[in-house]
């Protein structure tokens, strides 16, 4: 065990859990130098169990021979930094944490085809930038029969911080990468396209024929504006989930697990 005790947050190697921020813990220059924070016991198991790469550790010294105790064992010979629990109590976010942090490589990012590979039900998740509802939908995801998930550019890192918190592991559960060429492109794959929209020509969730679709790519849009109209206007569904007490719209998140529970394969 490479144990470091630290009476600084300042202290040489650190710096990945206390001062970075998630942008250069990205690297989006050097992905293949990217880092990404995984908290609590149960969430590192997941990505271990995974296949991730962890680089080092941080515990406060009661869960070296606790909590920590079969995860440090699994890790080898990396750094594993520890401190009191007034010291480590100072970092944003730790005594969520069940006090267990681990910094892990970035995986190289999948192409579309490898990533969607023998799927037959996929969410593409278009512009939500929230964290919590990005862990939320891999959640979801993971749970009810999605086989892959796509971004676009402009949504949150699944590997953000919080997200995986929240995804409780999840994102490392999922096959998941960016899409990076229009939705519509998903078509060349054999994807019949469904935009979770309002409009004049939504269907509901229950509409038949969706059911009977090989293969389907959920569009979940932007917490505010939801899908833009070029998005909708080249889908092959426009669908809506019928509501109640006048009541429009869900939340993101929630929308994705109605959607992923009724359209399952």
């Amino acid at each position: 065990m490479n144990l470091i005790e630290v009476q600084s947050l300042n202290h040489p190697g650190v710096e990945v859990f206390s001062t970075l921020t998630e942008a250069q813990l990205r690297n989006s220059l050097e992905p293949s130098k990217g880092i990404f924070i995984a908290e609590s016991p149960k969430v590192i198991q997941v990505a271990l169990n995974a296949g991730y790469k962890p680089l080092s550790l941080m515990c406060e010294q009661k869960h070296i021979i606790g909590d920590a105790a079969s995860i440090i064992k699994q890790c080898g010979d990396i750094p594993v930094y520890t401190g009191s629990r007034e010291l480590l109590a100072t970092l944003t976010g730790y005594t969520l944490t069940r006090g267990v942090l681990c910094a892990m490589q970035r995986p190289t990012p999948k192409t579309i085809e490898e990533t969607c590979k023998d799927a037959h039900r996929i969410v593409v998740i278009d512009g939500v930038v929230d964290t919590t509802n990005i862990g939320a939908i891999f959640r979801s995801a993971a749970a009810l029969g999605i086989d892959a998930v796509l971004l676009t550019p402009s949504s949150c890192d699944p590997l953000n911080r919080r997200a995986v918190r929240v995804s409780m592991g999840s994102v490392f559960l999922v096959p998941w990468t960016w899409l990076e060429k229009p939705i519509f492109s998903l078509k060349e794959m054999g994807f019949r396209t469904v935009a979770m929209a309002l409009t004049n020509k939504s269907v509901p969730l229950d509409y038949p024929p969706l059911k009977k679709e090989d293969k389907l790519a959920i569009i979940m849009g932007t917490e505010g504006d939801g899908l833009s109209d070029s998005v909708i206007e080249n889908a092959d569904y426009v669908v809506r989930i019928p509501m109640s007490h006048q009541v429009d719209s869900l939340n993101v998140a929630a929308a994705s697990a109605v959607a992923f529970w009724e359209l399952r394969k």
